[in-house]
């Protein structure tokens, strides 16, 4: 079964959670949780309160949770 594309956003990390969570808040003041990919958690990208960050919104989640795709620099 194929990966389905999910929406990418742009978004301003909010606050740290616990187990490498988020807490991002997208362009329209819509507030989702998000995790680190695999890739960025594989080469040890920090991402910090303030980053902003472009993350991938889960379709099959009704658009709640996330997924950091990109550290903006």
């Amino acid at each position: 079964m194929a990966k389905e594309e999910g929406l990418e956003w742009r978004a301003l990390s909010l606050i740290k959670l616990p187990n490498t969570m988020f807490r991002v808040e997208l362009r329209k003041r819509h507030v989702v949780i998000a995790h680190i990919s695999g890739k960025m958690r594989k080469n040890y990208i920090r991402i910090l309160t303030g980053d902003k960050v472009k993350v991938e919104l889960n379709t099959l989640r009704r658009f709640q949770k996330a997924a950091v795709v990109v550290r903006a620099r």
